[in-house]
């Protein structure tokens, strides 16, 4: 009912049972706000996980009190932060993606064209409808994407003619 993507389902589902597990499998209507906070710190010391997981694990015990168990989970003090990385993303030259799609042939290779020329994320990319493909634009149209939003992207010219022959090929 909230529209979440299936991989956030899965992730909450995921994080809810560590907490559960954690605090020695109790009734999560016996706790809050203490036996949470103790859970997220020991994510950011023990766990050494980073801050946007310990976030979601944040998200994901918020949304089982208010959501599920209809409860007020209290206030949260001295939660222990996980610490931001100080690195720089690593991306891929274009001769290193030319390599990995070497590599690749048929549909794979397909999808790998478009998740990396159209900017495609990968749900974005399996979910992808032919009426959503414009080729007289050369874009895509991507619906309900991460946020549940929608957004208009590149079709890389590059990707047309095979997309149109997969097209034709599955119809």
């Amino acid at each position: 009912t909230k529209h979440y993507s299936i991989r956030t389902e899965e992730s909450y589902i995921n994080w809810i049972s560590r907490y559960i597990g954690f605090n020695n499998n109790r009734d999560p209507r016996t706790m809050g706000a203490a036996e949470a906070s103790a859970f997220l710190s020991h994510l950011a010391n023990k766990g050494q996980v980073s801050s946007s997981t310990q976030n979601q694990a944040l998200s994901a015990i918020v949304f089982l009190y208010k959501n599920v168990l209809k409860q007020d989970l209290g206030i949260f003090q001295n939660i222990e932060k996980a610490k931001r990385p100080k690195k720089l993303p690593v991306v891929f030259s274009k001769r290193e993606v030319q390599m990995v799609l070497s590599f690749m042939e048929g549909t794979k290779w397909l999808m790998a064209g478009l998740l990396y020329g159209a900017g495609l994320r990968l749900m974005e990319c399996i979910r992808l409808r032919v009426k959503d493909v414009d080729f007289d634009y050369n874009q895509i149209m991507i619906r309900d994407g991460k946020g549940d939003k929608d957004r208009v992207t590149m079709l890389p010219s590059s990707l047309c003619e095979p997309l149109k022959r997969h097209i034709e090929k599955v119809k």
